[in-house]
């Protein structure tokens, strides 16, 4: 599936990968890693990261055996320093 941008001629294809990067920015924004696009805010919500963690945790687990070694590659790597940076949260 493809989406235009309207007054862009980009095109975004929906991947297994863009639902990674996709959670895995959210889980960045909550950790106040990144800001938030929409207020330019960095907003530290430790429940909300740790959420977006778990959610790509539970697709690890729903997806074992099924994904490509690059898709799994990029799974357990954002993963693996989504938990470091959580850890080290305050």
């Amino acid at each position: 599936m493809k989406t235009e941008v309207t007054g862009e001629q980009h095109k975004l294809e929906a991947s297994f990968s863009m639902l990674i990067m996709s959670l895995a920015s959210s889980a960045l924004m909550a950790m106040g890693l990144t800001p938030d696009p929409a207020t330019g805010k960095t907003d530290p919500d430790k429940q909300m990261a740790r959420f977006n963690i778990d959610l790509l945790v539970n697709l690890k687990e729903k997806t074992k055996n099924n994904l490509t070694p690059d898709e799994q590659g990029l799974l357990d790597n954002i993963l693996q320093d989504l938990q470091m940076k959580f850890i080290q949260m305050k």
